[in-house]
């Protein structure tokens, strides 16, 4: 088990909040393998003996964590930084390594699921089981019938990809240059290839879901943590897939 920091395994472990354990840490009342323990020291609960006052902490499993994440334009769908441009860390900062599910290309925005859970990470993302995904987009000018019928069809794209049918109409109460997409696919830059092979360049993109899961009111840079009852959902939906 991959090193995690001391605070957040007391919380996990019912002993307070985040802050509440990170003033024991402050306090020196908790011990790592015998030593006083520092604010901002990891530990490997798996292998480290943990103690508050000198007694042994009980550890608990960590919970699997499921976050909802609305990147802004002009942020990669990144974990690692390989330039100065902005990845999802900077935004959503919590002591586990986390799975992107659901990447957005540099200039594209909206939701991006993250997951410690590796086999729903790929279940999500895997091209067999075809999960939903919602964009708004806005496009240069207002589409014609005949590029709808199009690419409700599909789209022979850059490559010589021919692109699944999709569910394409003008968004209610919009503009009629902004459009309500919904496909089970995601080549990169699917829909501005699609929108230049149309005449219809693509001015904006704005995921609004991934499967089960809503963007909801969430603005660029903001996060949540999913509702138990959506956690529900998705893993209900994932299980009927695997079915399939």
């Amino acid at each position: 088990m991959e090193e995690i920091r001391i605070q957040k395994i007391l919380a996990a472990s019912g002993l307070g909040s985040r802050r509440d354990c990170e003033k024991l840490i402050e306090a020196g009342r908790v011990r790592v393998n015998g030593q006083v323990a520092i604010l901002g020291q990891k530990a490997d609960p798996s292998r480290d003996k943990i103690e508050i006052d000198h007694k042994a902490v009980e550890i608990r499993p960590a919970d699997d964590i499921y976050i909802a994440f609305y990147k802004p334009r002009k942020v990669l769908s990144d974990i690692k930084k390989i330039d100065d441009r902005k990845v999802v860390p900077d935004y959503v900062d919590v002591d586990t390594h986390l799975f992107i599910v659901g990447r957005l290309d540099y200039d594209s925005e909206g939701l991006i699921l993250l997951t410690n859970n590796g086999e729903v990470a790929n279940h999500l993302t895997h091209p067999r089981y075809e999960h939903e995904k919602e964009y708004h987009v806005m496009t240069a000018k207002e589409p014609d019938q005949e590029q709808l019928k199009t690419w409700r069809r599909g789209v022979v794209i850059e490559g010589g990809y021919r692109t699944r049918p999709a569910i394409v109409d003008f968004l209610p109460g919009s503009n009629r240059n902004w459009l309500r997409v919904i496909m089970k696919e995601g080549k990169k830059r699917q829909i501005r290839e699609i929108g230049i092979a149309l005449g219809l360049p693509v001015r904006r993109i704005i995921r609004k879901r991934i499967a089960t899961i809503q963007l909801g009111n969430l603005k660029p840079g903001e996060w949540r943590y999913l509702k138990p009852n959506e956690i529900k959902e998705l893993l209900r939906s994932l299980k009927d897939d695997s079915r399939n």
